[in-house]
């Protein structure tokens, strides 16, 4: 009675079976992946006149993307191996979108996303929660997609004001809370 079905991590709260955890090694990738594409969006900015980014026509935005990723992973050794078509959409996404967030929101089979922490993400499909393989780069990453999504309802999320529940202009619901309030992390 009053349990989430995030309350028992092991299962859904009525006893249905749900998908299998995505494999460790795919997460510990994904979190390299997001943390690189974090620092590289960090330099990013630092390159770019954001000031400009608002004027700037997306397919413009992309390619000049495209030259900066291929320079910023010739200087990363580790990154050579990372999937730059996808680095640049995702670095898109970061830009204009809501980062790892965009391409669950893309799928209409998901009624309802999960975020209890940086590496936790779970969706909802067809009444069932499943756990996704969604990371964001760390605490900060996920707060900054948090602020946001909560800006797109004319509102804000921080210290002073710790909890939201509001409606986004499409309907949906937006609930999240960040610390002081979350004392284990953003959520």
């Amino acid at each position: 009675p009053g349990a989430t079905p995030l309350d028992d991590r092991r299962g859904t709260t009525d006893g249905a079976a749900r998908s299998p955890r995505p494999d460790e090694r795919d997460l510990s990738r994904e979190k390299v992946f997001q943390a690189t594409k974090a620092s590289m969006h960090q330099e990013l900015l630092e390159a770019i006149d954001l000031s400009r980014i608002a004027k700037v026509d997306p397919d413009s935005l992309r390619k000049e993307l495209t030259g900066l990723a291929d320079a910023l992973i010739r200087r990363r050794p580790h990154a050579k191996d990372l999937d730059k078509a996808r680095l640049v959409d995702e670095l898109m996404n970061e830009f204009y979108g809501l980062g790892p967030l965009e391409a669950l929101l893309g799928d209409d089979s998901i009624t309802d996303i999960l975020v209890n922490s940086p590496g936790e993400v779970y969706i909802e499909r067809q009444g069932k929660l499943e756990r996704t393989g969604v990371v964001f780069a760390d605490q900060a990453h996920l707060v900054r997609i948090i602020q946001r999504v909560v800006a797109r309802s004319g509102r804000r999320i921080d210290e002073s004001s710790a909890m939201v529940d509001a409606r986004l202009p499409d309907g949906s619901r937006i609930n999240a809370v960040v610390p002081p309030v979350a004392v284990g992390g953003p959520i």
